[in-house]
Order: structure tokens, then C-alpha cells, then sequence
């Protein structure tokens, strides 16, 4: 009781409130708009949260981060263009129901599913905190390194078809955080005698870089795009009743959106497919998915909001990002020297109470604002797309140079820019890079504490956490080689 009253003591500051209120109707407000994103907004916004405190900071980003996808279901609901990536397949049921005259239907329903998937996975973000309480203190350094790995193998082998890629992408995201600096011995890495290496790359203007320059370029060099969409007739409300129609189906679709969460590099994507799996085969009208199904876009829905949530249980536990918004969170917590962990748990639980308080008043916030200012945001839609464009490289660039001053990091964004636009219109991954620059710190560092007291290779996984670890890395990488293998015999046996 006293840690749930110290941590409402956290959040009853005009400040922290102020700070969701932006942040969640922001979030909305950029999801709602083809082609920018939250990896964007936060990218832009991450640099004025340094100067903020960490609970205001924090739950800035999280309004953006947990509140976009609601904004991101209006379009691809209304003009099959899902206003975030992974709004992609609300586009399969939502569309066709806005064909049939059904779109206010189709958001309303989208936006009680949204709301449910998130205050479910809080639900559960705060029943397991004891558990996380219990865990965490057994996390030694060899565990964290780990963990760290395991994460970078999970992101590598969840970008199916682009493994390779994916892999070298990491391994890049790993040197770029080696050069500078060496922090045990302070000697010089990769730096060539350019002093500006000394201090190394800094991982904010990279994440400025690879998401928000580049998307700008991808904005100014498509053509013009504008929308037009009339007004939508009636209240929002009706979803919440029809929602209990499909308790069964939300409820599952949020409890695999927690466990895809908890899991470094599969997020929202996986949560999805399987939710909306399961929702067409246990379905009485299956024939009715990619037609306008209220079932699929439940689904949907509420597995991909359910995952914010409870990607913060492997951050705030381990201090280990599972993909690339909260590894742009995680910076948030060094720069104030809030070490997110197993101590965090131990020293400032009130603060991780006010944290998860945050994310349950996001989605309430968001959910009164979607309700009663829809037809405002379809305005929001029609803005042209190199507007668009202008506007988000005037502001990183803005942002880049308020980190130090330094017109070398604003060359050195525009550098990253371009390799991401380069690297988009490639179809290739980015996320793998900045996790890779975070991950890489963590186990460089994990990796020569650790060492200190191992003699032999047995010993790094002589605990019981560190070599069941170790045995589900094992087990991730057979498994993949064992799918890979299964894959060209079966191309084999067909090419006879």
C-alpha cells in the first residue's frame, strides 16, 4: 500500500500529467498520419526529454508510443493506409467494412479492442511485478549477457526471408557502439586520430538518423499525396457492447499481445498473425476474414495494443530493449542515471508502480479523446506528404544539433539518413542496428564483469538462469537451422 501511494505521489504532478496528456493525444494524433510513426515522433521529441525528469520524460514517450496505434487504426480503416506498420492488417477487415457503409462501426469497434488489448496487458504488467520483484535479484552479469544475446537472436531470426541481413545489420549496430573511447582502460577504438570519434557515435543521432531523416527523404521524393474524407455521422460507443460479442477473441488476442511482448524482437507482428490465426479458425463465419470480419479486426487490434505495455517488462526487469522504441526509452533512463534492472525493482519500485499507473491512465486518456474528436483528426489525414516531409527534417535536424551544439553531429545524422532511405528502399531492416548499438553496451560490459570470476567456458553457465539461457539460445538456433533445413529438402524433393 505505501508503494502504491507513493507512486500515485509520483504521478500527482501537473507536470507528469501534462506530460500524458501531450503524449497520449500526440501519439494519436501521429499515428493518424500516413508515413510519419511513433519510431519518428520519438526520435524527434527524444532530445528535449533529457532535460526533463525521468518520470516526465518517460511518460511522454510512452503516451506516443502506447497511444499511436490507436490513431494509426482511422486510416487504415478509412483509406486502407495504416497509419503505423503495424496497423497493416487492420486493413484487411477494416476496409471492406468501410466499403459496406460500416466505417464508423469498424473504428468504434477498433477503438474498444484497442482499449481492452491495453488495459489488459497492465493488468497484467502489475500482477506479475512480485514475480519480477522475486526474479530480478537473480540476474547477475552473466545472465544480463545472456539475455542481451538471446535478444539479438531473437531480432535476427524474427525477420524472416532478411536473416542475413538482419544478422550483419546487428553486427554493425555492435561496432558502431565500440568506436570511441574503450570504457574500462580508456584507450582509443576505431577512431583513426579523428578526435571527433573520441566520444564515439552517439546513439541518439543515429536513432535521428536512421528514422527520422530518412523517412523524411522517403516523403520528399514519393509524390504528393492528399486524402479527402468526409465527416463520420453518430457516437463511438457501440463498440464496448459489440466488443462483448468477441470477449473470447479479444481476451486471447491481448494474452498472446502480453507474451509476444515480454519476448526481445517479436512484438506486435507475431502477436497479430497469431491472434487473428486463431480468431479465423475458431470463427462460426471464417469465410467472412478479409471481408469484413468484426472478428479479425478485434484480433488485431487488441494484440498489437496489448504489446506496449508489456515490452516494458524486459526494460524495466533487465534493462533490455526488445525492439527499437524502447531501446530509444532506455537512453532516457542513462541520461538521468536510472539504471533500469534488477535493482530498479529493489531500490525504486514506487517508480515502476507509477510507471504501469501511467500506461493504465494512457489508455483512458486516449480513449476519451478518440471518442469525442474523430471527425476532427480526418483533417489530420489530408495533410500533403512533403509538408510532411519538410516539416520532419527541419525538426531533426533541430533536435540533432540541441544534443551538443555540434554541426559534425548534425553530418553524421544526414550520413545515417541516408543509409536508412537507402536501406528502405532495399526493403531492408533497421531496427537490428540500434539494437545492435544498445545491446552491443550491454554485453561488452556484462561480458568483462562476468569474466573476472570464470575460469573455464562451464563456468559462465554453472547457474541455474544463466543455463537455461544459454539452453533456449541453443534451442532458438537449432530450431532455425532445423526449419532452414526442412525448407531446402522439401525445394529438393520438389526440383526432382
Amino acid at each position: 500500500m505505501d508503494i502504491l501511494l507513493s507512486s500515485f505521489a509520483i504521478l500527482a504532478r501537473w507536470d507528469v500529467l501534462a506530460a500524458l496528456l501531450v503524449g497520449s493525444a500526440g501519439g494519436v494524433v501521429i499515428g493518424a498520419i500516413p508515413g510519419v510513426g511513433p519510431a519518428v515522433a520519438i526520435a524527434i521529441l527524444l532530445p528535449a526529454t533529457f532535460s526533463l525528469d525521468p518520470i516526465v520524460g518517460l511518460t511522454a514517450l510512452l503516451g506516443i508510443y502506447g497511444s499511436s496505434m490507436y490513431g494509426g487504426a482511422i486510416p487504415a480503416i478509412l483509406i486502407n493506409t495504416p497509419g503505423t506498420a503495424v496497423n497493416a492488417l487492420t486493413t484487411y477487415e477494416g476496409t471492406p467494412m468501410t466499403k459496406r457503409g460500416e466505417a464508423r462501426r469498424a473504428l468504434s469497434l477498433a477503438y474498444s479492442a484497442s482499449f481492452f488489448g491495453g488495459v489488459f496487458s497492465v493488468i497484467c504488467l502489475i500482477a506479475l511485478s512480485p514475480v519480477l520483484a522475486w526474479i530480478a535479484p537473480m540476474f547477475g552479469s552473466r545472465e544480463i549477457f545472456l539475455a542481451a544475446l538471446l535478444g539479438i537472436v531473437l531480432v535476427v531470426l524474427a525477420h524472416r526471408g532478411q536473416i542475413m541481413a538482419a544478422g550483419m545489420l546487428a553486427c554493425l549496430g555492435i561496432f558502431l557502439n565500440t568506436i570511441g573511447l574503450e570504457p574500462i582502460q580508456y584507450s582509443q577504438r576505431y577512431t583513426f586520430g579523428q578526435s571527433w570519434l573520441s566520444g564515439g557515435i552517439d546513439l541518439i543521432v543515429v536513432v535521428l538518423g536512421l528514422f527520422a531523416l530518412s523517412q523524411a527523404f522517403v516523403l520528399l521524393v514519393e509524390p504528393d499525396k492528399r486524402s479527402h474524407i468526409d465527416a463520420l455521422r453518430g457516437g463511438f460507443f457501440s463498440g464496448f457492447k459489440e466488443l462483448a460479442l468477441y470477449k473470447r477473441v479479444a481476451t486471447v488476442a491481448s494474452g498472446f499481445g502480453v507474451m509476444m511482448g515480454m519476448i526481445p524482437g517479436v512484438g506486435e507482428f507475431t502477436a497479430q498473425f497469431m491472434s487473428y490465426t486463431y480468431a479465423q479458425k475458431t470463427s462460426r463465419t471464417p469465410e467472412m476474414f478479409g471481408r469484413g470480419s468484426p472478428e479479425g479486426l478485434v484480433a488485431s487490434e487488441a494484440s498489437n495494443n496489448a504489446v506496449p505495455a508489456a515490452a516494458m517488462i524486459p526494460l524495466l526487469a533487465l534493462g533490455i530493449p526488445g525492439e527499437a522504441l524502447t531501446a530509444m526509452m532506455l537512453s532516457v533512463f542513462y541520461v538521468h542515471n536510472v539504471v533500469p534492472g534488477p535493482g530498479l525493482f529493489q531500490n525504486q519500485m514506487d517508480f515502476v508502480v507509477a510507471l504501469y499507473l501511467a500506461l493504465l491512465i494512457l489508455n483512458v486518456l486516449v480513449l476519451v479523446f478518440l471518442l469525442f474528436s474523430t471527425n476532427t483528426l480526418l483533417r489530420v489525414i489530408e495533410i500533403p506528404t512533403r509538408f510532411l516531409g519538410i516539416a520532419v527534417l527541419t525538426l531533426s535536424f533541430v533536435g540533432v544539433y540541441s544534443l551538443r551544439n555540434s554541426a559534425v553531429d548534425c553530418a553524421v545524422a544526414g550520413a545515417f539518413g541516408i543509409f536508412g532511405f537507402i536501406l528502405k528502399r532495399l526493403n531492408l531492416p533497421i531496427v537490428p542496428i540500434i539494437l545492435g548499438m544498445v545491446l552491443g553496451g550491454i554485453m561488452e560490459a556484462k561480458l568483462r564483469t562476468s569474466m573476472m570470476r570464470v575460469k573455464t567456458p562451464f563456468d559462465f553457465i554453472d547457474r541455474p538462469i544463466a543455463f537455461i539461457l544459454f539452453l533456449i539460445i541453443v534451442l532458438v538456433v537449432a530450431s532455425h537451422f532445423r526449419g532452414v533445413w526442412r525448407a531446402w529438402r522439401s525445394d529438393k524433393g520438389k526440383s526432382r
